[in-house]
């Protein structure tokens, strides 16, 4: 084993990470099917903004077993396509207590005004290439077809593509998510443009209401979190407990999940990903803690942050708690740095790769074989929206 780190630590840290505020380094394309087998979002939707329309394709189903693994490492492959961007909680420069989306759609974010012009958070060029996929990710719920076209209307606005979506897209995420992992059935996992729905669905298993449920819901800390596990809040009402949200099952909340993707026990902290967290597919390092005889579970950071009132646990075996580091991406992104020229590292902005390891304490095996030699993680070109 080596750490992702160390063969430019030196080099590349005093120069890159004079502080720890992190910048997002461009978008890295997917992994070719060879290597890892997704179906990219964007193939979910056809034609250009302002004239998209949702192209609906079955889920895939695989026996839950095998699905915990998947469902990490497609949410890795996101992350690495929005490029690898990080929000730290515990840094108030970096945080600011309103990162994430907790709104319903169709509602504003805690982070963007009402009313006037709202642009992405990612630049209009960004905006415009990650713009097929985001409505890949409404493509799988029941009303993401007239999501995308309310879309298709602000972009043919005087701000095109760089306009904000008009719903907050974080619960689409994780059910394209869940679609690409394997939990193709509602019954499974409930596809949808909200996250209480299928919180609420989890709560149901835990109540017994329901025998097919993928996921059961327990307060934060009552079982033990492992990668693949969702970890949601809330906003508006602001539950700290299951049991709260029980009392008011089926009506609206603001509320967001993130996907479990390592627990780091010696940090004490737990990293999760979530869409639409800044506007991104975003990496979170939540702040944990360990009560005697408890497992860890997240920190309250506070009155003015949202606590972790749900842990909804995936009925799977467990697998390795550095999930993230053995992902498919962060394979062939080491491999990368491993086998590229000088020219190729500077190009794929390396030095902020030496800093995302530094931060995450990444470590990966050593081996890169042919197939991941033709994952690379050069600069992409400007390329068309994906």
């Amino acid at each position: 084993m080596r750490a992702l780190v160390l063969p430019m630590a030196v080099a590349l840290i005093a120069h890159a990470a004079a502080s720890d505020t992190y910048a997002q380094q461009a978008g890295r394309a997917r992994l070719p099917p060879n290597v890892f087998d997704v179906v990219p979002p964007s193939v979910l939707v056809r034609g250009a903004p302002g004239a998209m329309t949702v192209q609906p394709r079955a889920c895939r189903t695989l026996p839950t077993g095998a699905t915990r693994r998947r469902l990490v490492d497609v949410a890795v492959q996101e992350w690495g396509f929005f490029g690898f961007p990080i929000a730290d909680p515990t840094d108030a420069n970096d945080w600011g207590g309103r990162g994430d989306d907790t709104a319903g759609a169709g509602d504003s974010s805690p982070d963007q005004p009402r009313g006037g012009r709202r642009l992405s958070r990612l630049g209009a060029e960004e905006a415009a290439r990650v713009a097929a996929s985001i409505a890949g990710y409404w493509a799988v719920t029941p009303e993401g077809s007239w999501i995308v076209e309310r879309q298709n209307d602000a972009w043919m606005g005087p701000d095109g593509t760089a306009v904000r979506w008009n719903a907050p897209w974080s619960a689409a995420f994780v059910s394209w998510v869940m679609c690409e992992a394997g939990l193709g059935s509602m019954d499974q996992f409930q596809r949808a443009i909200a996250h209480y729905t299928y919180i609420d669905q989890a709560i149901h298993a835990r109540d017994g209401r329901t025998l097919r449920s993928a996921f059961v819901a327990y307060d934060a800390g009552e079982a033990a979190i492992t990668p693949g596990d969702l970890l949601c809040a809330s906003r508006r009402p602001a539950y700290r407990t299951i049991a709260e949200r029980r009392r008011q099952m089926g009506v609206g909340a603001r509320s967001h999940c993130d996907v479990v993707v390592k627990v780091d026990e010696d940090r004490e902290r737990i990293l999760v990903l979530g869409g639409n967290v800044r506007g991104a597919v975003s990496l979170k390092l939540l702040p944990a803690i360990r009560v005697t005889d408890k497992p860890l579970r997240p920190k309250n950071m506070g009155a003015d942050t949202r606590p972790i009132f749900a842990h909804l646990k995936l009925q799977a075996d467990s697998i390795d708690a550095n999930a993230l580091d053995s992902s498919p991406t962060i394979k062939a992104f080491g491999c990368a740095i491993g086998t590229a020229t000088g020219g190729q590292l500077a190009a794929a902005n390396v030095a902020t790769a030496a800093v995302i390891a530094a931060r995450l304490s990444i470590t990966v095996p050593w081996s890169c074989g042919p197939r991941n030699s033709e994952a690379s993680f050069q600069a992409r070109p400007a390329a068309r929206p994906q």
